[in-house]
């Protein structure tokens, strides 16, 4: 029963922010898409970059200690998108279409505020470095497995630049470059002053609750044509991420903390920005917002699942 409290006192919160950025979207009509703009030009340039600069920069903060989360995050992108392949393979799905969402999981929106939740201010810390890792698995080999195989449909130079600006929208990707920026300050032991310091961390708190609210208004665009590769997609990320961090768990020496970090980013649903990149593409656009968009009311049954084998 303590278990169960714990893991409703973490994901209540979360989905209950969540379920308020759809219910006022839903009273705002079309209109909310207006308002949003702003809100989230605010939270993708600053707010959410300051979240991670200050986790990374923060003297609690142990590069030596993260590093293998990092790598932890890495193998389960790479890994979840390894045996998503045959399953794509097998049912007749475009890779294209199928495999990124698998690799690049909602760690940012909802995985950041749910490790606040789960594990207080130094589990933030941790999350960080996981999304870090799963971010630069995404804007390079995911962002090519999209872009792959359009020599024919698309002008050889304009391929060439599209794979190109992949590097440049990972460095210059303002949540990125706060990345590079606070892992600077970790390696060289650089303090901020302690009151610029305070008003950055207040800042950037402000990103957790837009982010999630966010979340929510983006589900008045929900889609459910394509039901059936959502239903499957919604399953598959979370199982395949799963199986990758029980592996890791026994080849891997990580503490407590670290084990309950690492299922619960394998667990999260499939990021939004999937189908902001499909439609860039037109790569299936509607399939990858049905996996995206049923993969998010999954994470209702996976996240809580996640917890419990993490804080076992």
């Amino acid at each position: 029963m303590d278990m169960f409290e714990r893991i409703a006192g973490i994901i209540l919160p979360v989905f209950v922010m969540v379920a308020i950025g759809y219910l006022y979207a839903r009273w705002r009509g079309p209109s909310v898409r207006t308002e949003m703009t702003a809100i989230n030009g605010l939270s993708v340039n600053l707010l959410a970059p300051l979240l991670v600069f200050t986790a990374l920069a923060a003297e609690s903060f142990d590069l030596g200690e993260n590093a293998v989360l990092f790598w932890a995050g890495t193998l389960i992108s790479l890994g979840s998108g390894v045996l998503a392949w045959p399953l794509s393979r097998l049912l007749g799905y475009d890779v294209r279409s199928f495999v990124p969402p698998m690799m690049y999981n909602n760690c940012g929106n909802m995985g950041l505020p749910l490790a606040v939740f789960a594990f207080g201010e130094s589990g933030l810390s941790a999350a960080v470095a996981l999304f870090i890792a799963c971010n630069m698995v995404y804007f390079s080999v995911g962002l090519r497995l999209v872009a792959s195989g359009r020599q024919e449909t698309v002008v050889a130079g304009s391929l060439r630049s599209r794979w190109a600006r992949q590097g440049w929208l990972l460095i210059s990707n303002p949540v990125m470059t706060a990345s590079f920026l606070g892992l600077g300050f970790a390696f060289f032991h650089l303090a901020v002053p302690q009151p610029i310091m305070a008003a950055l961390r207040m800042l950037g708190q402000a990103a957790i609750p837009l982010m999630l609210f966010a979340l929510g208004v983006r589900m008045l665009d929900a889609n459910l044509r394509c039901w059936r590769i959502g239903v499957v997609g919604a399953i598959a990320c979370p199982v395949v991420g799963l199986m990758v961090a029980w592996l890791l768990e026994q080849v891997l020496i990580l503490n407590a903390m670290q084990i309950a970090q690492i299922y619960l980013f394998a667990a999260l649903p499939p990021a939004v920005f999937c189908f902001v990149v499909a439609e860039q593409y037109q790569q299936e656009p509607d399939k990858v917002a049905a996996i995206v968009l049923i993969g998010n009311l999954a994470a209702l049954v996976f996240v809580p699942a996640s917890l419990w084998l993490g804080l076992r």
